[in-house]
């Protein structure tokens, strides 16, 4: 299922030139993290410390396997605002309606699948019918063993106008 992914593999995947700045800085962080003998980085690789400026706009999930399924471990701040709440420690297909069909499922688990970086732009998860907000989005595998995909590091930057607010 996991195509390994070799360091030399990163020019595979590459950033729009017009990508936002805390998107660029978070990849580059992520290949800097990455071990010599393996080719993902773990969770333990990655030090808050090094990249506070980037935290408010990164969530993680799990990944759990058989069937293949995401759960919320860590949202930042601003992914909390825009939600309109934290989820963390809930299931993404419990949580997200119409979530396992969407374009946002796809991502994740073509990133879980090929231990590859993943990019895109587009509406919101959590207000689709929000069409003044766009997201960007940046897919990282992490991996315990090097190997197999057990988090992803997601980063999402917002655009436009604000969410509705929730009541």
């Amino acid at each position: 299922m996991l195509q390994h992914c070799a360091m030399s593999d990163s020019a595979i995947f590459s950033l729009p030139d017009d990508a936002a700045p805390k998107i660029r800085a978070l990849y580059d962080y992520w290949l800097s993290i990455r071990p010599a003998d393996a080719p993902l980085p773990g969770r333990r690789h990655l030090d808050p410390l090094d990249i506070p400026e980037l935290l408010p706009n990164i969530w993680m999930v799990d990944v759990v396997r058989d069937p293949l399924r995401f759960r919320f471990r860590l949202i930042g701040t601003e992914i909390v605002k825009f939600a309109g709440r934290d989820l963390t420690g809930s299931w993404l297909h419990e949580v997200v309606e119409g979530y396992e069909g969407s374009e946002a499922f796809r991502f994740h688990q073509r990133a879980v699948e090929t231990g590859r970086p993943g990019y895109r732009r587009g509406g919101l998860l959590f207000d689709p019918s929000n069409t003044g907000l766009t997201a960007e989005r940046l897919y990282l595998p992490l991996a315990q063993d090097g190997r197999t995909v057990d988090i992803l590091l997601i980063m999402t930057m917002y655009h436009g106008r604000p969410p509705r607010r929730r009541r």
